[in-house]
């Protein structure tokens, strides 16, 4: 009976046992979603995901609205402010002829904090070229 206590004890210490490479007990092995993010990283994932601003706007071509890069450049050129147009408080200076296709989506944009509104600035401007 002993030489069974000794074995399962030894078993049970060796599978107890974590090995060098395993993280420590406690530590979360996803990232969590207080770990600190660039504004242009949250930027883009409310760009594609929440804000739904992909369906017509991609990186380097005009889809149904105009490119990152152009809105990036004609922002910058015209000293215009990405988050007031954003917020519903300023006029399109990009493509103000598709401005009615984006009105639907000035709702959406109209509900983000100035936080989200600002990334999703730092987002298209770090498409400047």
């Amino acid at each position: 009976m002993k030489k069974l206590y000794l074995i399962g004890f030894a078993v049970l210490t060796i599978l107890s046992c974590k090995k060098e490479s395993q993280e420590p007990f406690g530590k979360p092995t996803e990232t969590t979603s207080t770990e600190t993010k660039t504004p242009e990283v949250l930027g883009k994932e409310i760009f594609e995901g929440k804000g739904n601003c992909v369906a017509c706007h991609q990186v380097d071509q005009k889809v149904v609205g105009p490119s990152i890069q152009e809105m990036a450049k004609i922002y910058k050129e015209k000293n215009g402010n990405i988050v007031s147009f954003l917020k519903g408080d300023s006029d399109a200076i990009v493509d103000p002829a598709q401005f009615p296709v984006m009105q639907a989506n000035l709702e959406i944009t109209k509900t983000f904090t100035d936080e989200e509104l600002k990334a999703v600035e730092a987002y298209i401007n770090s498409h400047l070229k």
